[in-house]
């Protein structure tokens, strides 16, 4: 249980031993440094303890903010300051040297909380302040001034700000005006039951699997309930994260399952619409599987430009400032996010379509849709890339070189190399990797079935991938490595399981390509939570996507068309089997060890 500290002189009235109980807190009274000392010693090391003062003026949520936010291992407001357990060591270095102080480290200071927060950042401790806005927090130093903070405190409706703050502050246009200004107050609703974000998230994915079972169905009643309860599983998934910044509840496995979930929802949904049509008798399993290889695409180039310049200096991109300047011109604001698509236009689009239309318009529509967008945000990333001048860290080479997926194929190749790409122009790495997926996707497009020139190319694709990795990728634009990577293997699935022109063939390429996607999904995530690249044993398990490639090819070359069909539905059982085996151990390893809490915004809802 987490254990606050009240210190100095309690002040006759004041309601913040209680607010502090009902933040979930054992309160316990100090008189003064020395003995609050001896109390932080007494909390056990696992527990959160939070030092406050008797004084302390200001609205529940403050101290909410201030003193409960799983994701922050130091965190204070004024007049409070709290550490978890990986910062105990930190908070009794500072309350030691404070006591030996004489309670003058700070002299200007008079509040001990604040004086032990100052002495914090004197030993360069990270102490994240949380931004209040409106909210009131304050130490009173005279009745004067208590009595104005308590004005001000009642001048603020302290729930009308959490229900405020519980929305993104960043979002699509269709969430921002049709979902949001109700979502909230479920989110309410469901804090007020105990419901945790986790039930909420589970309970999106229920709804949005009814709804793509609904579209399996074929009729125009299973379309119309599938648009509808598409939207209901989009109004849950909002509610989620509302639900999470309304209650902080912020954690490890719940990031993980937000974003995994929403990934299997819509797949999952393109999925039911192309069973669905199919029986109806028109077959668009390619259009559903082109529609997952290109939003997953999308999606790569997001992480992957973000990654390659997360910790970049000395960004003087013309292109950025432009953007920055039409930030201040309102309506663009809107106009440029609606043109990326977001998932609240998209599935919005895609239950509209699916109640009025047919499963094939929807895909076009789809396909059209996430084309556009995707042209439009990778043109501006490249200007950007090619526009700025800036040091690209060890770091982020690293996470560009995770988020390529090599295996050991190409990393023995890439070690004789090493030589050559060192005296190769910067552009060497996206160009040899877009010269060399294009190559193998060509040959699986354009030529027969069987034929060996897919597995020729799937050879030079091995020695192109092997290149653009054989030295860091720090140039302007290797953040485009990983997309064409993905690009060039989904895409040789997908055309030669249309070339074999066999039923089921495409079902079960999209069956392998989701399985390969999820593994692709989960390293951006361990990433995103510092928690590094999956195993190299996992990597290499599953061959790396040269080696996938490879593998796709040769069987396509050496088996007929049904045995191919056969294959691609045991590679893809059992790439799932292993990459959702190792995913889910490790992301409950670490939420039942107490990694550090995480709240992954991702796209916009």
């Amino acid at each position: 249980m987490p254990t606050a500290i009240l210190t100095g002189q309690p002040v006759p009235g004041s309601s913040i031993e209680s607010e502090l109980r009902s933040l979930g807190f054992d309160v316990h009274l100090a008189s003064g440094a020395a003995d609050t000392e001896t109390l932080l010693a007494r909390v056990p090391g696992e527990h959160r303890v939070a030092v406050v003062d008797a004084r302390f003026v200001g609205h529940p949520h403050a101290l909410r903010l201030g003193l409960t936010d799983p994701r922050f291992p130091l965190a204070a407001i004024p007049g409070a300051v709290t550490a978890q357990p990986a910062a105990r060591q930190a908070l009794t270095r500072a309350m030691a040297r404070e006591n030996s102080a004489g309670g003058g480290t700070v002299l200007a200071v008079d509040s001990l909380a604040d004086r032990i927060t100052a002495a914090l950042d004197a030993d360069g401790a990270d102490v994240h302040r949380p931004e209040l806005g409106s909210l009131v927090a304050a130490v009173p130093a005279d009745p004067q001034a208590r009595n104005e903070a308590r004005q001000a405190v009642a001048a603020v409706d302290d729930e009308a700000v959490r229900l405020k703050s519980a929305v993104k502050a960043r979002d699509g246009f269709v969430t921002t005006f049709f979902i949001s200004p109700y979502s909230r107050y479920i989110a309410r609703w469901c804090a007020r039951r105990g419901l945790t974000p986790n039930q909420v998230t589970t309970a999106s994915l229920i709804t949005a699997l009814i709804a793509a079972g609904c579209a399996a169905t074929g009729t125009r009643g299973g379309f119309v309930a599938a648009g509808v309860l598409l939207i209901a599983s989009f109004v849950l998934d909002c509610t989620d994260g509302q639900l999470a910044r309304y209650s902080l509840q912020y954690s490890t496995l719940g990031a993980w399952l937000d974003a995994t979930f929403d990934r299997a929802k819509e797949y999952a949904y393109y999925a039911g619409l192309a069973l669905g049509a199919a029986r109806g008798g028109d077959e668009v399993w390619a259009l559903a599987l082109g529609a997952m290889i290109l939003q997953t695409c999308r999606h790569v180039v997001d992480f992957s430009f973000n990654e390659a310049n997360h910790d970049a200096t000395a960004n003087t991109s013309p292109t950025a400032a432009l953007s920055d300047k039409l930030d201040s011109v309102g309506w663009t604001v809107w106009v440029r996010r609606m043109i990326v698509l977001p998932i609240g236009e998209r599935w919005a689009m895609i239950a509209v379509l699916t109640a009025l239309t047919t499963p094939r318009i929807t895909f076009y529509a789809l396909l059209i849709g996430c084309a556009f967008s995707a042209t439009y945000t990778t043109a501006g990333r490249v200007l950007r890339s090619l526009t700025r001048r800036a040091t690209r860290t060890d770091r982020a080479a690293k996470a560009l070189a995770d988020l390529a997926d090599s295996g050991p194929l190409a990393e023995a190749a890439a070690r004789g190399l090493r030589g050559t790409a060192r005296r190769l122009p910067a552009i060497t790495a996206p160009a040899v990797a877009l010269l060399g997926g294009a190559a193998v996707v060509a040959t699986a497009a354009l030529t027969d079935f069987g034929g060996p020139w897919p597995l020729v190319a799937a050879i030079v694709y091995l020695l192109t991938s092997a290149l653009a990795v054989a030295r860091p990728l720090k140039g302007a634009l290797d953040w485009l490595v990983p997309p064409f990577f993905r690009a060039a293997e989904y895409l040789t699935v997908l055309f030669l399981a249309a070339k074999a022109d066999v039923n089921g063939a495409l079902p079960a390429a999209f069956g392998l390509v989701a399985a390969v996607a999820y593994h692709h999904y989960d390293t951006v995530y361990r990433i995103r939570g510092d928690a590094g690249a999956p195993p190299q044993w996992l990597v290499r398990t599953i061959g790396g996507h040269e080696g996938r490639t490879l593998v796709i090819c040769v069987l396509a070359a050496l088996l007929t068309a049904p045995q191919f069909k056969l294959a691609l539905t045991v590679l893809a059982v059992a790439v799932a089997l292993v990459v959702l085996v190792e995913s889910i151990r490790f992301w409950v390893a670490a939420h039942k060890v107490g990694a550090p809490a995480v709240h992954d915004e991702g796209e916009p809802a």
